[in-house]
């Protein structure tokens, strides 16, 4: 008995956090890792294309290299955004992925909320490998608002569930205007 309860707790503890319709990935950097909750049920576009990303080893050695705070924000109650992707480590790549089709926040029920991760764009359908994560709420990013001009939002996909601290601790590098002074770098994202 006491074997099959030890052979349980291993087997237990083997298993994959997140399942088909909520899959985690792990953003490992160089300031620690974070721990991602997709939401593919609800964001289905969106997650296979990040997911999409991930199998084809885009993110390995890209880089945070953007930062708002909360000085750069309209709303006071926002502390700001990390965005990160592949833009600043391999552009040309980037330019030849195409855009997906937009999944707003009126479609997905989901909110940009503190943790969210959301794709970066400039018009509808152009979001492609550049992501964000919130460090605070920030509704402005929502369908109906007025952060984009077409007051479409951005598609969030996703939440933090481990490594907030990583987040903020990357928000506080040093910066000059939204960008950086050196960017932090991804050594890759992972399926977890």
């Amino acid at each position: 008995m006491k074997k099959l309860i030890i052979l349980l707790a291993v087997v237990a503890c083997s298993c994959k956090r997140g399942n088909d319709k909520t899959p985690h990935v792990i953003i490992e950097t160089s300031l620690g890792d974070i721990e991602i909750e997709l939401y593919a049920e609800k964001a289905p576009v969106t997650t296979a294309a990040f997911l999409s990303y991930i199998d084809s080893g885009y993110y390995s050695k890209s880089s945070f290299y953007r930062v708002l705070k909360a000085d750069e924000l309209p709303n006071d109650n926002n502390t700001g955004v990390i965005q990160g992707g592949i833009w600043k480590s391999n552009p040309e790549r980037k330019v030849k992925i195409p855009g997906i089709k937009h999944e707003p926040t009126s479609q997905t029920g989901l909110s940009h909320v503190s943790g969210t991760i959301s794709l970066a764009r400039l018009q509808p359908g152009t979001a492609n490998t550049e992501f964000f994560i919130c460090i605070g709420d920030q509704n402005q990013f929502d369908y109906g608002q007025t952060d984009t001009e077409d007051g479409l939002g951005y598609a969030a996909f996703g939440k933090v569930v481990t490594g907030m601290p990583v987040v903020r601790e990357i928000q506080e590098q040093k910066s000059h205007g939204d960008q950086f002074d050196k960017p932090i770098q991804i050594y890759r994202i992972k399926r977890d």
